[in-house]
């Protein structure tokens, strides 16, 4: 069937066709109503609402016409109409000073490739495709233990009481040994939330401390990856293999900055530390992921210029080769990569992608089947652009979409107005388009529908709404279904967004409580309150004989649950329990010392307050307010 009549055909099935709304709808386009719909319902909506406009245009005739200006303006022309197709824009005549171009680049490829368009070329191309990606795939997952993958993110210490009192749970300390392969892209990974190193805040970072000693000695809470390639054992862009050192104890981390990474210092003592050297173990650890997409890009291309399948053969091609491109190589949600979660969002994946094809796509791509090069254009840059949404977007200062994360972010309100700018700016153009085939009541209808139905979402006790990156494309796809090349654009990077979100995070759900959204920072959990200051320290006396206090659980804060206390010094727990003291005996003289404290319900913490800073010439800082 012809695309265009099914353009029609689909869409006015979708709008009333009674004989009462047509009448209106004309009465509306002439600023009229006409009074006969009076006699024939005098209770129907319709002749309601001619009442109303009556005694209106009787009291307020300037707000009359003004109000019928408007709507006739959104209504649009009226019976409906279809935009014309776009004309090739390298396969046209153009005049120049009265002298007649004619560039022929779309009919001469068009031409040349009409023999490598048979269907059967493409199913064996597919397979051999499929064929050729498994093995990328085994190469780079399948071809190193599954155990010596490590997490752009992996530690050996966990922050704050992670590791339990003294860091038992993360022994041992030294003398072990674990070669390991690190993705690429590592450096990217950061923090989402402050990290303290001493009473210093890390954040929006790589967490990396110390490195700067001859030896490249690490603290042991440092991310593995980005430590490695700071030390200079593999680069970035395609990761590698390494062997780590466990040292055990370490004073005075030092920083350092190489590789286009820096580390932050810590001037006391950690317990665990680690050193790198290279593995002889391990083979096969060059990351594949950018030979893989450049394999992936040149797959897409050579489907829009050569091989030009029909439009939604095409459509499922890049869905696919988005989808599993992420799963197994660009973002992929752990590594190696857990197919089974990967399958699992799959389904679900191809029922949207099937809506997006319906309600938008099928009225736009193939209105490019006279211009390949063209749509080549048009929807693979954008699509792959969106599709590497972690590497394109990475340095745009919002990550969650939150007020919190705004707001915590250097840039990010900056950030944000900007994007929203620019979004407005395409919006209220493709308004302009829609309103030009007489549709833009329809979409309006549909979208303040599904505004009304998320303002009752956001305002649900107990739930943070938030807007992933998916349910973004999921939303603005349907104002996408029409025949201009800004709506290919549109259409391939909303695509490829959508790809990336459901692909690297799954389908979160719109509605999570705070702790979902919190992660590792603070809960908002009541702060102790050190009762040693800066004003009852007393220098004079040794470290030795030392012991710092804080003040008792009041009542109200035992009826939350908690009914105990910990406490953290340099960074490791040293005290969990019910006492209002510490006693500073065991720590070493000469060096700088930093106190956080948090109330523990049954041994478990809750949020840290900010450190409380001794240093070695006996000057106590006290703690800035909020947690740590």
């Amino acid at each position: 069937m012809d695309e265009t009549l099914r353009y029609s055909s689909s869409r006015e099935t979708t709008v009333g066709s009674s004989e009462e709304r047509a009448k209106f709808e004309g009465a509306v386009e002439q600023g009229l109503y006409d009074r006969s719909l009076e006699t024939s319902q005098s209770h129907s909506p319709s002749t309601r609402f001619s009442r109303l406009a009556a005694s209106v245009q009787t009291r307020s005739p300037r707000l009359y016409y003004a109000a019928t200006r408007i709507v006739t303006y959104i209504r649009g022309p009226r019976p409906k109409v279809n935009l014309p197709d776009p004309v090739p824009s390298l396969g046209r005549t153009y005049t120049i000073r009265g002298r007649q171009f004619t560039i022929a680049i779309e009919p001469a490829i068009i031409r040349f490739t009409h023999s490598l368009t048979a269907p059967w070329l493409l199913v064996l191309l597919a397979a051999a495709y499929i064929i050729s990606f498994s093995f990328f795939v085994r190469a780079q997952w399948y071809l190193t233990p599954a155990s010596s993958f490590v997490e752009c993110t992996s530690v050996y210490w966990t922050e704050n009481a992670g590791c339990g009192l003294n860091g038992t749970l993360c022994a041992p300390f030294s003398n072990s040994s674990f070669d390991f392969r690190c993705p690429a892209q590592c450096s990217s990974v950061v923090l989402q939330n402050p990290r303290l190193v001493g009473n210093v805040e890390v954040d929006f970072v790589p967490l990396i401390v110390g490195g700067g000693d001859n030896q490249k000695t690490y603290r042991a809470d440092s991310f593995i990856c980005a430590s490695a390639v700071q030390a200079g054992l593999f680069s970035d862009s395609t990761g590698g293999c390494a062997s780590i050192n466990l040292v055990g104890t370490f004073t005075d981390y030092l920083p350092t900055s190489a590789f286009g990474l820096s580390s932050v210092g810590f001037p006391s003592t950690f317990p665990m530390s680690f050193r790198f050297s290279p593995s002889n173990v391990l083979t096969h650890c060059t990351d594949l992921r950018t030979p893989a997409l450049a394999f992936n890009i040149l797959v897409t291309c050579l489907l829009f210029l050569i091989l030009r399948p029909t439009a939604i053969v095409m459509w499922w091609c890049l869905v696919c080769i988005g989808f599993w491109h992420i799963a197994l190589f660009s973002q992929p949600q752990a590594t190696p990569p857990p197919l089974d979660i990967a399958f699992g969002a799959f389904l679900p994946t191809l029922f949207v992608c099937y809506a997006f094809w319906r309600v938008a796509v099928r009225f736009t791509l193939p209105v490019f089947a006279n211009a390949p090069f063209e749509a080549m254009i048009w929807y693979l840059a954008p699509y792959w652009t969106g599709v590497l949404t972690n590497l394109t977007m990475d340095e745009i200062p919002i990550d969650q979409l939150t007020a919190t994360d705004i707001k915590q972010q250097a840039g990010g309100i900056t950030a944000l107005i900007i994007i929203v700018l620019i979004l407005l700016v395409l919006v209220v153009n493709q308004v302009r388009v829609i309103r030009k085939t007489g549709w833009l009541p329809y979409y309006l209808g549909w979208y303040i529908l599904g505004g009304l139905v998320t303002l009752v979402l956001a305002l649900l006790p107990g739930l943070e709404f938030r807007l992933h990156h998916y349910i973004i494309s999921m939303a603005l796809f349907p104002g996408t279904g029409f025949p201009t090349r800004l709506s290919a654009i549109y259409q391939g990077f909303l695509l490829g967004m959508f790809l990336n979100g459901v692909a690297a995070f799954g389908f979160d759900s719109i509605l999570q409580t705070t702790a979902d959204l919190v992660g590792d920072g603070a809960t908002g959990s009541a702060l102790p309150t050190f009762l040693t200051s800066a004003a009852t320290y007393d220098a004079s006396i040794p470290l030795t004989n030392q012991t710092i206090t804080w003040a008792n659980i009041s009542t109200n804060i035992a009826n939350e649950g908690w009914n105990g206390f910990a406490l953290l010094v340099d960074d490791v727990e040293v005290y969990v329990g019910a006492a209002l003291n510490y006693s500073l005996a065991a720590l070493e003289v000469g060096l700088p010392h930093f106190f956080r404290l948090a109330y523990a319900a049954s041994d478990t913490p809750g949020d840290f307050t900010m450190p409380a800073t001794l240093w070695p010439n006996g000057t106590w800082v006290n703690p800035l307010p909020g947690p740590s």
